[in-house]
């Protein structure tokens, strides 16, 4: 089966040759084309081209008849009638030109007789830079030369190597365009100094030329193969000694080493002579990625060097961080005593951080005190706390990494615009493209040589989200008004940019705001509240969203007018800074509808209008019409009060109303047990101390004797105290008049004075318990005043002194002079209870069976 496959396979190469053979012979079945003196031919040579046809190929047997002619690619050069043409062509181009003859029969119809090529060319010329190498001790022999100029036609080089012991060797190159070629042999170092020569002949048609030959020797043509396996160690962990370690052939004798930051294009050079694979290195930059590449030679003066190595690319360990950290800080009061502190600071250099930031330490503490109050550790660029706002504060700042942490910054956290004699003057803001602004100002007037640096702050307003804007600022010497703000610079966004002069601890600011780029903006503000005050109208808005201001709110507009009225709106424009949210207006009529709206307006140009708002004034009150009626009132009733008739009246109508448990009535104390056990009491002393259990006590209890006295007889009241004090002196709080003393016979007796046994009703109490309009706790008062005693205090309530008077003998002598005396009113509904225990001694019997006991009305 494997003989039968292999059979066909030779059939049918055999039938492929014979098909292209005759194709061949067909070509030129009709007759030749020759070409003298060649078909290659030099440059500006002329050349013969002769076309005839074989016998019996003609169109006719007249040979008038046949038309020959002859084509330069698809143009016609020349013709002719018969069976051969000859034309010379000359000025043909570099290159090959196809020639093509044909017979034509008639107009529309030919037939291709042949063809031929030609070819221009130049001789080849001397090749020239004829060089040779040897890649590493085990490599091969390959040389390289310049061959000159394209002699457009096929060429070949044949190189040849000549050496000591008759040593030849030599290798052919057939590419058309060949200007290098391996020997394919080995030069061994045992001879180094031994000399080889080298010489490239180039061939064509139309000539050849050798190059000048070259010699060398095994030293000057090898060229080692690039080190590798290259490292880096670092003593101790530290940049200070870093060794660089590699692997080279061994008759290395010269390296060379480059390297440079991975940021950095321009590389540092160090050569090295039988280093052996390492180098010392002592100027690398801590915590930096750097690129190795390293070189080497055999000889000091012969050879080449090797092709640079793999790029080694690897980053130096850490060192402490050096520098200080730019600091700067924001002061917001929360209240009378306390205020938030937020300090924030730029993130340092790779070459000042020397490392990996782990954390910042943070410190505050009183100047007065040097004492640290506070510590805090955080990852993140900005710290906010609440302290005093008392005293004097300084914050530290540091940073962090795995070797150690930089020096503190301090700074003083002084009142950032105390000093109005610092303040810069005329800052402005103006764009300077889509991502800068350029903050312009002046310098503080006379406080100008005073100022050591400006500060420039920049951030977006607060957005009420409750997240912190971030805080942008740059440092500007002295001698500068003027600087460039490019980081964090969006277009269509509207900052807040503050100019501070720093002057020891004084601070002096100014502010204004600024965008890089501004249209108009793309909604306008929204009411959200509309109410009155004092007649004028308060309308409180939303701002818009920070993303629709597209840049700086300059002004607000607001628009009102009558409901369903066809005029032009009123408005009021309002600077931004003047009233951010709400504002006031006044110049509406009361009891009219109205539509309000507000706008926004930039500097490019205004808002849509907001939301539409209706409102009403309800006017102004007159607080007149309640006042006056309300004063005349008040004079009228204390007129009325003022007079003795209408108060009586007015204090008889508050008896009638007192509470019901105060008029229920009280058992008649003749029917008691007690009462018909001692019928007659000769002398009776009440011990009313005892049952006033709110009063105090002196050290013997005082005793009240009762006496029956005639209504002729005057009775005498007197003290049996012996310790009281003469009249107008007071003993544990009372006072004792000269009345209290006592009264003659010739005295004016009060009303319904005191009656005997014989039928005449003794009133008892009258003339106890009264006081007058002076008299204070525990006093006795006069009797002189004629008011009742309502109650007798006991230690289970009170004793009424409201006995039923029975009609005395004789009329009631009034004192015309008593009428005259002012009268005490006593406006509470309760009796009193701070009487004095009393002794009443009566000369004749008083029976309790005389004596009633009620709630009595109240006295005037």
């Amino acid at each position: 089966m494997a003989h039968t496959n292999g059979g066909c396979s030779l059939a049918l190469i055999f039938i492929i040759v014979l098909l292209l053979v005759k194709a061949n012979i067909d070509v030129c079945k009709r007759g030749d084309v020759t070409v003298k003196p060649s078909r290659v031919i030099s440059l500006g040579s002329a050349v013969n081209i002769s076309c005839s046809l074989k016998p019996e190929q003609g169109c006719s047997q007249y040979p008038s008849v046949n038309r020959l002619i002859l084509y330069k690619f698809d143009r016609q050069i020349h013709f002719l009638h018969g069976h051969f043409l000859s034309s010379q062509v000359t000025g043909l181009p570099l290159g090959t030109t196809l020639f093509l003859c044909k017979l034509a029969c008639s107009k529309n119809k030919e037939f291709r007789i042949c063809g031929a090529e030609i070819s221009v060319g130049v001789v080849p010329e001397q090749p020239q830079n004829l060089s040779c190498i040897q890649k590493g001790q085990h490599g091969t022999v390959t040389c390289v030369w310049d061959r000159g100029r394209d002699t457009h036609l096929y060429t070949a080089y044949t190189l040849q190597l000549s050496g000591p012991k008759n040593f030849t060797w030599q290798k052919q190159c057939n590419d058309h365009y060949c200007n290098h070629l391996d020997l394919g042999i080995n030069l061994t170092p045992e001879l180094p100094e031994s000399s080889y020569t080298a010489k490239v002949t180039a061939v064509n048609s139309l000539g050849n030329a050798s190059s000048i030959p070259s010699t060398f020797t095994f030293l000057d043509i090898v060229r080692p193969l690039p080190p590798w396996d290259i490292r880096i160690k670092c003593e101790n962990a530290s940049v200070s000694r870093c060794i660089l370690q590699w692997r080279d052939e061994g008759l290395v004798l010269l390296n060379r080493l480059r390297y440079r930051p991975k940021s950095s294009r321009s590389w540092t050079l160090v050569n090295a002579t039988n280093a052996k694979g390492r180098q010392d290195l002592l100027d690398l930059k801590p915590f930096t990625e750097y690129e190795f590449q390293i070189s080497s030679k055999l000889h000091l003066y012969k050879g080449s060097w090797s092709d640079w190595s793999e790029p080694f690319r690897t980053q130096t360990p850490e060192e402490e961080p050096t520098g200080t950290l730019d600091v700067w800080y924001m002061k917001q009061p929360i209240d009378s005593d306390r205020q938030q502190i937020s300090l924030f600071w730029k993130n340092m250099s790779i070459s000042e951080a020397r490392g990996k930031i782990l954390h910042y330490r943070v410190t505050l503490q009183e100047v007065a005190g040097e004492k640290v109050t506070i510590q805090n550790i955080t990852e993140h660029t900005s710290w906010t706390w609440i302290i005093p706002r008392t005293g004097n504060w300084a914050a530290t700042v540091s940073a962090a990494n795995s070797k150690g942490s930089s020096l503190p910054a301090r700074i003083n956290l002084m009142d950032l615009c105390e000093a109005e004699l610092l303040a810069p003057r005329q800052v402005s803001a103006h764009s300077e493209g889509v991502d800068n602004m350029m903050v312009t100002w002046e310098p503080p007037g006379k406080a100008a040589p005073a100022v050591q640096e400006y500060v420039v702050e920049w951030r977006e307003p607060h957005s009420g989200s409750g997240t912190q804007p971030s805080l942008n600022w740059l440092r500007s010497p002295p001698y500068n008004v003027s600087t460039l703000i490019s980081e964090n610079i969006k277009p269509y966004s509207c900052y807040e940019i503050c100019v501070y002069a720093l002057s020891g601890d004084r601070r002096g600011c100014s502010s204004i705001r600024g965008n890089s780029k501004h249209k108009a903006p793309l909604s306008g503000p929204h009411i959200n509240a509309i109410s009155e005050e004092k007649g004028n109208i308060l309308i409180s808005w939303n701002e818009i969203p920070a993303q629709e201001q597209m840049g700086c709110i300059l002004h607000y507009r607001i628009y009102w007018k009558e409901q369903d009225s066809n005029s032009q709106p009123q408005l009021c424009e309002i600077p931004y800074r003047v009233s951010p949210n709400s504002h006031s207006i006044d110049s509406l009529q009361p009891g009219v509808t109205y539509v309000l709206w507000i706008t926004a307006l930039t500097a490019a140009g205004e808002s849509p209008p907001g939301n539409k708002r209706e409102f009403c004034l309800q006017g102004k009150a007159n607080w007149s019409v309640f006042v006056a009626p309300s004063i005349c009132v008040a004079v009228v009733i204390v007129g009325i009060f003022s007079m003795r008739y209408f108060r009586q009246k007015v204090f008889v109508l508050l008896s009638a109303l007192r509470p019901q448990w105060c008029s229920k009535e009280i058992p008649d104390p003749a029917n008691s047990t007690w009462a018909k056990k001692y019928p007659t009491v000769e002398k009776m002393q009440l011990p009313l101390d005892r049952l006033l259990t709110d009063w105090p006590t002196p050290e013997e209890p005082e005793l009240l004797v009762i006496n029956e006295v005639l209504h002729q007889v005057t009775p005498v009241f007197r003290h049996l105290h012996p310790n009281w004090p003469d009249k107008g002196q007071g003993v544990q709080g009372h006072y004792t008049s000269e009345e209290d003393t006592g009264y003659s016979a010739s005295s004016l007796p009060p009303p319904k004075a005191l009656i005997g046994e014989t039928g005449q009703l003794v009133d008892l109490y009258k003339m106890l318990g009264s006081r007058g309009p002076d008299s204070k706790p525990g006093h006795l008062a006069s009797p002189v005043t004629g008011l009742p005693v309502d109650y007798l205090p006991t230690h289970e309530g009170y004793l009424p002194s409201n006995i039923e008077y029975l009609p005395s003998h004789e009329a009631p002598i009034t004192d015309p002079l008593e009428e005259l005396k002012p009268q005490h009113i006593s406006l509470s509904i309760f009796p009193s209870s701070s009487l004095h225990p009393l002794t009443f001694s009566c000369d004749k019997k008083l029976t309790l069976d005389r004596i009633k006991m009620g709630c009595s009305s109240l006295m005037l």
